[in-house]
């Protein structure tokens, strides 16, 4: 199985870790991290990803396309033609669509999420619509072949999903016991609908600061444009 990642200045490292944590187990896994250069790429934590494969090199028929998600440095991605052309050229070709957190914005603005439910982190997920997706609240969400996880710490629950998909429960029951993934929440605020009114009113006003819908808006409308320049015959 060959997965191809994409990497992006920035990108959330453990919307990545989390994922390639539970499919190092997984039999022939192959993993290519693909930026627009071959070489590191700095995270949101200063940890560097290197990126085996550029644009240009990426093996053009995986059979899964992971993108990960971040804040701001996700909203910046949304204007990056070529990392765009580049998910979308993949993804047509791959049998699973998938990606954690904002990652989804990026299907999104790469057209490979329209008529499809879609998680997302909990505060941009409604923007998920703008590029034609139902917005979801699970915390992972499987469509047909296009498979989404929730805000970060979703990258788990989402991976060992997948395992399950491709090999079985048998497979996803093991692998869960082997990284002895058993999450206990000190505090239990992990969702809007279970934090008290003070905290929620803080990440929201932290969130503002990071997310532009505005953003979002300029990428579905490039979106709409290149889908109406693609259809008047040359």
């Amino acid at each position: 199985m060959k997965i191809a990642c994409f990497l992006y200045p920035k990108f959330t490292s453990a919307d990545l870790i989390n994922p390639i944590t539970i499919w190092q187990f997984v039999p022939g896994v192959q993993f290519e991290f693909i930026a627009a250069e071959r070489g590191p790429v700095d995270t949101d934590t200063g940890l560097s990803f290197n990126a085996s494969h550029s644009y240009a090199d990426a093996s053009p028929n995986p059979d899964v396309v992971f993108v990960p998600g971040g804040a701001k440095p996700t909203l910046d991605a949304l204007s990056d033609r070529a990392l765009l052309d580049a998910i979308a050229r993949l993804g047509q070709n791959a049998s699973w669509v998938t990606s954690v957190c904002t990652g989804s914005l990026l299907l999104g603005a790469a057209g490979l999420l329209k008529g499809y439910r879609s998680a997302c982190h909990w505060y941009p997920r409604e923007w998920l619509a703008k590029f034609g997706a139902t917005p979801a609240d699970d915390r992972v969400v499987i469509d047909r072949n296009r498979a989404t996880g929730g805000g970060v710490t979703a990258g788990m629950d989402f991976a060992l999903h997948m395992v399950g998909k491709w090999g079985g429960e048998a497979s996803g029951r093991l692998i869960e016991l082997i990284v002895e993934y058993a999450p206990e929440p000190p505090h239990g605020t992990g969702r809007p609908e279970l934090a008290d009114a003070a905290t929620l009113s803080t990440a929201r006003q932290f969130m503002a600061a990071e997310f532009s819908e505005s953003v979002v808006d300029q990428a579905a409308q490039r979106l709409a444009q290149s889908k109406r320049d693609a259809a008047v015959p040359a």
